[in-house]
């Protein structure tokens, strides 16, 4: 294995999807020796609890805890320190919340590291609109005015400012979130379909090659792999097409 494909595994986060352990174990065997981030979402971790984010970090894996944090600083901050406790390599907020609370995420996870020697800081983005909203549902339901990009700027721009090192956008908006915050503001980038995959029910998506093209840090990657009838082999061509970009 050279550099180019441990440097790439290790930017393909794999979404853990399930509704229990048992079948996320299967799956975490099956992709055993690529060094690729395992994504825990809000319902392995509400089934499975932290028991299975210790587990995986015990395998030396890196661990994205995706529970998109959205509640009054106070309790966002508590909820901070458990997680960063627990070892995460990240983890992600609402933007929506604001900049106090935001700061509030920053504020407790510094306070987990400090009273825990050894204890990395964990990265923290900011969740800026959903992959599953489109223009429509932005304005006419959700009830912002504009352009999707923009409100994704706008997020953005409010994450960096409150200290957070990332966000999660589409990776259509990642050229926007580069010129806004620079190249180093950390992009999560979750709709990525392989081509000629289904996307489901993702409203903006692009395949691994382009992503990884318009500067995209990380890649979220879940039924391509997860429902696949080799989940290793599609890994692997994803790993290849995200080198070969």
């Amino acid at each position: 294995m050279n550099a180019s494909y441990n440097e790439m595994a290790g930017r393909l986060m794999v979404a853990l999807d399930y509704p229990d352990a048992e079948r996320a174990q299967a799956l975490v065997r099956q992709l055993e020796g690529i060094p690729c981030y395992m994504k825990v979402g809000m319902q392995l971790f509400y089934a499975a609890g932290p028991d299975f984010v210790k587990e995986l970090k015990a395998k030396g894996y890196s661990v994205f805890l995706d529970v998109k944090m959205h509640d009054i600083p106070n309790t966002v901050k508590g909820g901070s320190n458990s997680v960063t406790r627990l070892g995460v390599d990240m983890f992600n907020v609402h933007a929506g919340g604001g900049a106090l609370m935001m700061e509030a995420a920053k504020a407790g996870a510094e306070a987990a590291v400090a009273d825990t020697p050894g204890l990395a800081m964990p990265t923290i983005i900011a969740v800026t609109q959903l992959t599953s909203t489109n223009q429509d549902v932005m304005n006419n339901e959700i009830g912002i005015p504009g352009q999707v990009e923009d409100t994704v700027v706008r997020y953005a721009e409010l994450a960096r400012q409150s200290g957070l090192h990332g966000v999660v956008a589409s990776s259509l908006e990642v050229g926007a979130i580069r010129s806004a915050c620079g190249k180093d503001f950390i992009t999560v980038i979750p709709g990525i379909r392989p081509a000629g995959a289904d996307i489901g029910d993702q409203a903006r998506v692009l395949t691994p090659g382009e992503a990884i093209r318009k500067g995209s840090h990380y890649l979220v990657v879940g039924r391509p792999i997860t429902e696949s009838h080799n989940p290793r082999q599609a890994a692997e061509q994803i790993i290849e097409e995200m080198i070969q970009a």
